[in-house]
């Protein structure tokens, strides 16, 4: 093999599996001297990959954790699951990696080929991954969009469903994505409004980047974070109270946490009252997900969502 570019692939592509090779046998998988496998595992290192020889009468060599995560090389199956993998990390099922797995996801997606991007999305729609069941659905392929369009800098068109069903186009300066746990925020500026806005990803739909690079403006807070905390905060409140025809415990074990824990007042029946700034979507979700009989006294606007929601399921049903 005399294309040395080629030929440091293999090279690379061998010495990342978990096994020590032997000068000899990397030689003789090469089609090379064992004086080229040396100069080339030299430039390897060169290259920052921390390859290291062990001392013998055959020697050998195998490549080790450095002070830097070097680049990969992947073949096709690995490539496919650990893109499946960072899916189900940005949808959730795994806490704490959201962010990053977006983030992973868009340079693995940005790169991989059509047919490998094929069997990933057939692997993920003939998988159910294990979440918590509180959080909005979301395509990865929106994720990821945004994630590069905030990463490369470009200004980034999309359709925005608001709470009330209203549906706008918009043209922004994606800053960030935010995870909270249960949904995805992006925070960018709003090139119509001149401001800087908050947007729930699960109602943003069409998301390309135009190609216009722009140069980040500053944020009005500490963080993305604190932006989308003040943003948050600024949604009215819902004075929830709702009873349960079921155990506290019961109820308390498919409630989140964040809606605080129901009080028994007998020992089938128990009641929930919190303070939220959920929307009426989620609230009424959440209820229905407790699988049991429940009554909801306030607040009434709540009521009459799910007595719509109510309807329209009777009618999908009939």
């Amino acid at each position: 093999m005399t294309d040395t570019p080629a030929r440091l692939l293999n090279l690379l592509s061998l010495l990342q599996t978990p096994r020590e090779w032997p000068g000899s046998e990397l030689a003789e998988r090469l089609d090379v001297s064992p004086r080229t496998i040396r100069r080339d595992i030299d430039r390897l290192r060169d290259l920052g990959y921390p390859v290291e020889a062990t001392k013998g009468a055959i020697g050998g060599y195998r490549l080790v954790a450095g002070a830097a995560m070097p680049p990969l090389l992947l073949d096709d199956e690995e490539a496919v699951a650990i893109a499946v993998g960072l899916r189900a990390g940005a949808g959730h099922a795994i806490e704490g990696i959201e962010e990053a797995s977006v983030r992973a996801l868009a340079k693995l997606e940005q790169v991989l080929p059509s047919r490998l991007r094929h069997r990933v999305t057939t692997l993920q729609a003939a998988t159910i991954p294990l979440t918590r069941g509180d959080g909005a659905t979301i395509d990865p392929r929106t994720l990821t969009v945004i994630a590069g369009a905030a990463t490369g800098r470009e200004r980034l068109r999309f359709s925005y469903r608001a709470g009330d069903g209203t549906e706008t186009k918009r043209l922004a300066e994606p800053y960030r994505l935010v995870s909270t746990g249960r949904r995805w925020y992006l925070v960018a500026y709003d090139m119509a409004r001149e401001d800087w806005r908050t947007f729930r990803v699960d109602r943003v739909s069409e998301p390309f980047a135009t190609g216009v690079r722009f140069t980040p403006r500053e944020l009005p807070t500490a963080s993305a974070e604190q932006l989308l905390g003040h943003s948050m905060s600024r949604q009215p409140e819902l004075d929830l109270d709702v009873t349960f025809q079921a155990p506290a415990a019961f109820v308390a074990a498919r409630l989140p946490e964040t809606l605080g824990a129901p009080v028994a007042t007998g020992e089938e029946t128990c009641r929930l009252r919190a303070n939220t700034a959920d929307s009426l979507e989620w609230l009424a979700l959440r209820l229905a997900l407790v699988d049991c009989e429940f009554t909801v006294h306030t607040p009434p606007a709540l009521v009459e969502y799910m007595t719509d929601l109510g309807n329209r399921l009777t009618r999908a049903a009939g």
